[in-house]
């Protein structure tokens, strides 16, 4: 299993979008509710946003692979938390 980096942005209504979805999937399937996911607020981490290449939030990492940025959709958000149950 592999840890997601999510930026995110507190008042970004994408971001509380991306939010609901996950925990949607993960009432749908409680193996996700496993995964480890590390939140970072973008506006204050910047130093660790810098290291990212990226221009919108939600930004959606596992290791250096950008996986999902920007409007989230529930089938793009799935195939993050599936890619990150694979071994």
């Amino acid at each position: 299993m592999k840890e997601i980096t999510y930026f995110y942005l507190k008042n970004c209504p994408y971001c509380r979008k991306a939010d609901a979805i996950i925990e949607r999937l993960i009432k749908e399937n409680p193996k996700f509710a496993e995964i480890p996911i590390k939140k970072i607020e973008e506006s204050e981490n910047p130093k660790i946003a810098e290291r990212y290449d990226y221009y919108y939030v939600p930004c959606l990492w596992i290791g250096q692979e950008k996986l999902h940025e920007g409007v989230p959709t529930e089938e793009q958000i799935r195939k993050v938390l599936e890619k990150a149950l694979e071994e």
